[in-house]
């Protein structure tokens, strides 16, 4: 019972830690980090990106402009590209060494231990992983929230707010965090089991001796 529940852990955190990984990447890419309305002209958005700038009109559908420098980008944006794409490559990193510590593979049966400190290194990594995702996305969100309520700057001067990327990388950021910890957990107790077994196998061997022999254990 104590394998199925351990093994169905290590499937459950595993499976959290490929949809994080899954949409931290789609949230790299994803033009909608920040959405703005005009009110002026309600037919027209715009969206921002880590890479570019749409703006999206009824008549003509979405049009993009990458951004044309790095440098000149805002410290936010910069950064956020940067630990996005630690995040992804961190999170495959992760996917990649705690499939190789998963219970349910035959390969490596006798070497229990490697295949636990390798599920502790994968949650790890995930774990690592879910923190740089969340970082630029609530980075970028708290900018957002103090450029729309700037004073300084005029009511009639149209305002970003959240866009749907900035869910999906909390999303992504909060799986990866809850999947590692899961394979942690597994793996920390992968190693009780192992302790009672070997204790059952050393009583055995004790008592084989006098079960040769046809005599009673003294112990019992």
């Amino acid at each position: 019972m104590a394998l199925i529940f351990r093994i169905a852990m290590q499937c459950v955190g595993l499976l959290l830690s490929f949809l994080g990984w899954i949409s931290s990447i789609i949230t790299t890419y994803l033009p909608h980090w920040k959405n703005l309305n005009l009110d002026l002209n309600e037919m027209e958005n715009w969206t921002m990106g880590l890479w570019q700038t749409c703006v999206i009109q009824e008549e003509v559908g979405m049009q993009c402009k990458d951004f044309d420098s790095f440098l000149a980008l805002p410290a936010e944006l910069r950064v956020s590209r940067i630990l996005m794409f630690l995040s992804n490559g961190l999170g495959f990193l992760g996917l990649l060494v705690s499939g190789f510590g998963l219970d349910c593979l035959r390969t490596g049966e006798s070497q229990r231990d490697l295949k636990r400190r390798l599920l502790v290194l994968g949650g790890i990594l995930s774990w690592v992983s879910g923190i740089t995702a969340l970082v630029p996305v609530s980075w970028v969100a708290h900018k957002t929230v103090q450029e729309f309520w700037d004073e300084n700057v005029p009511d009639f001067v149209p305002r970003w707010e959240f866009g749907e990327a900035l869910f999906l990388g909390w999303f992504a950021g909060l799986s990866l965090l809850l999947g590692g910890c899961l394979l942690n957990c597994a793996a920390c107790s992968s190693h009780a089991p192992l302790a009672s077994g070997h204790y059952a196998v050393a009583q055995m061997q004790t008592q084989c001796p006098y079960l040769e022999d046809g005599t009673a254990d003294p112990q019992v």
